[in-house]
């Protein structure tokens, strides 16, 4: 009902400034470069699990009933994601009795083999959603370890991660952020630092220095970047810069 479709936008909400920040990319291949498979029963065909290794590659798959129908290396932005950074090494996850799933199993199969045109666009909206439907499953689950994930999983932590994910260029205040978690101030930073593993002004520093970093990478002058970011001059922000990558902004620009 109606408490459910509250929900589901919530949980989308807590994602869609990072879907919108790391574009998604899903290539088809096979051996040892792949992170993501789709495994299918040998006799049936009916997909039956899906293996995800976020920052690493899944190696040799053990298979005793079943096939691959589909391999690919997915790549959401690597280690300038900050949510991939805490999800667990390998997801294993279970879709024999999970129909939406499975829809979008055959689909990547499907468009995999056609090869028409315009198979990489889709392959990467496919894969796209099927890492939402991934993630939102981790965060249903809640984390163990401390990190991001563990942060949105909390609703009320996830009110004010979600804020400076949308706005990162506020002078944010801690006051301001534990009002929008609806906590006191020394309750929300202690919470925080906890699930997070970070203070909050830390993980706010970090999550800049990482758009920071495309935007410079894209071209952008520094001094739009510095405004942007709630830094006061292009110096500012380039001091930020070499604390966080030891090396200055205007680098990363001329390589490119």
């Amino acid at each position: 009902g109606s408490e459910m479709c509250i929900r589901d936008r919530s949980e989308f909400d807590r994602l869609s400034s990072l879907i919108n920040r790391f574009s998604l990319k899903v290539t088809p291949q096979q051996g040892v470069q792949v992170n993501l498979v789709i495994m299918g029963d040998i006799k049936t065909q009916v997909p039956t699990k899906i293996l995800l290794a976020p920052l690493s590659f899944l190696g040799n798959v053990t298979l005793v009933d079943d096939y691959i129908m589909f391999s690919a290396g997915a790549d959401w932005g690597g280690r300038d994601n900050p949510l991939l950074a805490t999800l667990p090494n390998l997801i294993e996850i279970n879709i024999q009795h999970n129909p939406d799933l499975s829809m979008l199993a055959r689909l990547l199969k499907t468009e995999a083999e056609a090869q028409r045109c315009g198979v990489s666009g889709v392959l990467n909206r496919l894969g796209e959603v099927l890492m939402i439907r991934i993630l939102r499953q981790q965060l249903e689950r809640g984390a163990t370890a401390p990190g991001l994930l563990n942060g949105l999983a909390d609703s009320r932590l996830s009110r004010a991660i979600v804020s400076m994910h949308e706005t990162p260029g506020k002078n944010w205040k801690n006051g301001d952020l534990a009002a929008i978690a609806g906590l006191s101030i020394s309750r929300f930073t202690e919470l925080f630092n906890h699930r997070v593993g970070q203070t909050v002004q830390s993980y706010l520093r970090h999550w800049r220095m990482i758009l920071a970093y495309q935007d410079i990478e894209r071209g952008d002058r520094i001094q739009t970047i510095a405004h942007r970011y709630g830094y006061g001059s292009s110096e500012a922000l380039s001091r930020a810069f070499r604390r966080q990558f030891g090396s200055n902004p205007v680098f990363h620009r001329k390589r490119l």
